[in-house]
């Protein structure tokens, strides 16, 4: 009888058997190769090192985190090395919680995983890295923000002209948001790129220096060959400009005593609110309109006896204006014909003898004095407070100063001062001029508040020519000269 021959079947589960253990081996032996190195999915700071071992998966985090970002800022592309700045990845400190993160999972679990491709789980180890932040931000404002912001351009005056060319706003360097910006780019293995952040810088006002060329300009071209005063204060700041000029010298020294005509009568009303009491008589009130309004002398006058002293009402405006700190403004005499002298002063102003403009005995002042009582009559009534409510407290309120301002406001004559700012501007003013004994008029004034968007300020102008000062011409020098201010406070 024969025996039956080894089944086929097994045979074929011999060999079956034989390639799993083979192929068990071989996966084995590739497993054991991965878990010396870190697991496929593993990422440490967003970078990863899946199959690396640790040397090279430390070469792979120097090399992304040391690499140079750029910076673009204004169209200027700036490369820097993170080292430079402080920044320094931890990577010995990273790759070891990698480690300790790799080894925690069992053998023939991971085996197991790995057999059936369950290994590409993504184990993310956070970056940790030092930066030097004061240090970033230093280089920020030092070596990017110095080199390349571009600074704003003021309004420039046209030659020739009362207008100013446009100014352009500048950019400046962002420097908090920037440095921000730059350790988020040390920190992305992908994102090493920064557009600087930067801020629009506001075109600042006409400096006071080019203000002066300009107005400098103008006397020229106006051709007036006498004395120019300008006294300009800014009623936001302390901020003023002081030019007096003559054509033949040039620039002269400021401070100049003129004949203040008309222009006492500021100081006067505010005398005369320091003894006027509410409510008050409708007679002081249309004394005080005829006086700013239609410049009366006789209204002036009664208005001082009335109100002040029938005898020496100029002296007492004169001493008020010293405890303001106005040395170089004085009243000696009532206005009517043959009125006294009630007394001589002599001042700084009118002891000069560098530039003679034979002021009135009777009256004078100076641009600045003007100037600086304007001031203090904006700042009574805007805010309250200013040297009037300090030199008369209790005897001037600020709702006083406001009338002033109301007054001075309705004095409208299209002419000076006013003639040069839009019809809508607010010009609070008084103006000054008179016939001399000879029929002619040497010395005109105007003192103003005027109010506008881009700024308040006071300004007087006094100009003063030795044989006669002609209404048309010099009225149009006035108009230049503050048409050429308004612009500057509203470019």
């Amino acid at each position: 009888m024969q025996r039956n021959k080894f089944p086929i079947f097994r045979w074929v589960a011999i060999t079956l058997i034989f390639l799993t253990i083979m192929l068990t081996t071989i996966q084995l032996v590739n497993y054991s190769r991965i878990r010396n190195n870190f697991p496929l999915g593993m990422h440490v700071g967003r970078v990863p090192i899946g199959g690396l071992d640790y040397v090279r998966a430390a070469e792979r985090l120097y090399t992304v985190y040391r690499s140079p970002i750029e910076l673009n800022y204004e169209g200027n592309v700036i490369h820097i090395r993170p080292a430079v700045l402080g920044f320094e990845p931890e990577v010995d400190q990273m790759l070891a919680v990698a480690d300790n993160q790799r080894m925690t999972e069992p053998f023939w679990e991971g085996f197991w995983n790995f057999l059936w491709d369950r290994n590409i789980e993504t184990i993310t180890i956070p970056l940790n890295a030092s930066y030097d932040e004061p240090r970033i931000r230093d280089y920020l404002q030092q070596e990017i923000g110095w080199r390349y912001d571009s600074p704003a351009t003021p309004p420039k005056p046209i030659p020739g002209t009362t207008q100013y060319a446009q100014g352009i706003p500048g950019t400046t360097l962002d420097v908090e948001r920037a440095t921000m910006q730059v350790i988020d780019a040390f920190k992305s293995p992908i994102n090493r790129r920064v557009t600087l952040s930067m801020e629009q810088t506001s075109i600042p006002r006409a400096s006071m220096g080019d203000l002066e060329i300009m107005l400098e300009q103008i006397i020229e071209l106006s051709g007036f060959d006498g004395v120019v005063e300008i006294f300009l204060q800014d009623l936001a700041s302390p901020r003023n400009l002081m030019l007096a000029y003559q054509q033949n010298n040039s620039e002269i020294d400021p401070e100049i005593a003129f004949s203040s005509w008309s222009l006492v009568k500021i100081p006067l009303m505010v005398t005369a609110f320091r003894y006027m009491e509410e409510p008050y008589p409708p007679a002081y009130m249309g004394l005080l309109t005829e006086m700013i309004q239609q410049s009366e002398n006789t209204s002036t006058d009664e208005l001082a006896m009335l109100v002040i002293d029938n005898n020496l009402s100029p002296l007492i405006v004169t001493e008020d204006m010293r405890r303001l700190g106005l040395t170089n403004s004085f009243w000696a005499g009532h206005f009517y014909p043959g009125a006294p002298l009630l007394q001589r002063f002599e001042t700084p102003a009118n002891q000069r003898n560098d530039v003679i403009t034979n002021p009135d005995i009777y009256n004078q002042t100076t641009a600045a004095d003007m100037g600086m009582l304007m001031e203090d009559i904006y700042h009574c009534a805007e805010n309250g407070g200013g040297a009037i409510l300090a030199a008369f407290p209790g005897e001037i309120t600020q709702e006083e100063c406001q009338i002033m301002v109301t007054y001075l406001a309705r004095n409208q004559i299209g002419v000076l001062l006013q003639a040069g700012v839009p019809a809508d501007a607010t010009v609070a003013h008084k103006h000054g001029w008179a016939t001399e004994s000879d029929g002619l008029t040497r010395t005109m004034g105007n003192s103003a508040i005027i109010y506008t968007p881009g700024g308040d300020y006071s300004l007087t102008v006094f100009v003063y020519h030795p044989v006669q000062t002609v209404f048309e011409p010099v009225n149009r020098l006035f108009a230049e000269i503050s048409q050429a201010i308004y612009n500057f406070y509203n470019n």
